[in-house]
């Protein structure tokens, strides 16, 4: 598998999946990361290390109600799904519905669709929605990977839909690495991102209201546990 991440060589990367990512990955979601690979956008998946770290964060918790934006075919959605209670709800947000079908069947194959709400939408409007009807400080766990221009609207609302002692995770905040770049040997294509994503980097750095690690897996995740 092409890493993800910014290790120094893909064997590195081959020998912490080998070793102590896929041997513990449920068969559920091997099967859709598996099914994911010949999307034309596998890229966009949440990275099974990552996963497997998301996995540890929401036991941790002990997470029941989850929310979720950016969805693609659903593998932290899945991993969500599983690790959750059997009454536990995911409210998971996404524009395009089209690729979650994709991961669906393998989802209601492993008996956890009841767990999810999906709704099309952009993720702004319902979040607001969720606060307007009373659901300020009644989340334990929230994962975004979508829409980079709106994290940090997105992290605003979270701090109040979250409980205090929640987490929020924000996924690609390193960039492909780019954020350690000089702009001027940034591709393009990358640098509105990369701009983005150093100032979400500096705001979350800077936020008093929640403890950060920021975790060199993937394509960078930054783990935000809710203060006050």
């Amino acid at each position: 598998m092409e890493s993800k991440g910014l290790l120094q060589s893909e064997g590195l990367y081959k020998y912490i999946l080998e070793t102590s990512v896929y041997p513990r990955e449920a068969e559920p979601l091997r099967e859709l990361r598996m099914v994911t690979a010949s999307h034309p956008r596998a890229g966009m998946a949440t990275a099974p290390d990552a996963g497997q770290l998301i996995t540890m964060l929401l036991q941790l918790v002990n997470a029941k109600r989850t929310i979720e934006v950016g969805v693609f075919t659903g593998y932290s959605l899945l991993l969500t799904a599983l690790s959750i209670p059997v009454d536990g709800k995911i409210t998971a947000i996404d524009i395009d519905r089209n690729n979650y079908e994709i991961g669906l069947p393998i989802i209601r194959n492993a008996g956890v669709e009841h767990k999810i709400d999906f709704v099309e939408s952009e993720a702004l409007p319902i979040l607001d929605m969720l606060l307007k009807n009373g659901n300020e400080g009644s989340y334990d766990f929230a994962f975004v990977d979508a829409d980079k221009i709106n994290y940090w609207n997105y992290h605003e609302r979270l701090m109040k839909l979250l409980k205090v002692g929640g987490i929020a995770v924000y996924d690609n905040t390193l960039w492909g690495g780019s954020v350690a770049m000089p702009e001027a040997t940034v591709p393009e294509w990358m640098r509105m991102g990369r701009k983005l994503t150093i100032e979400l980097n500096n705001m979350l750095a800077a936020d008093s209201r929640v403890q950060i690690s920021h975790a060199s897996l993937g394509d960078g995740i930054t783990i935000c546990r809710r203060l006050y």
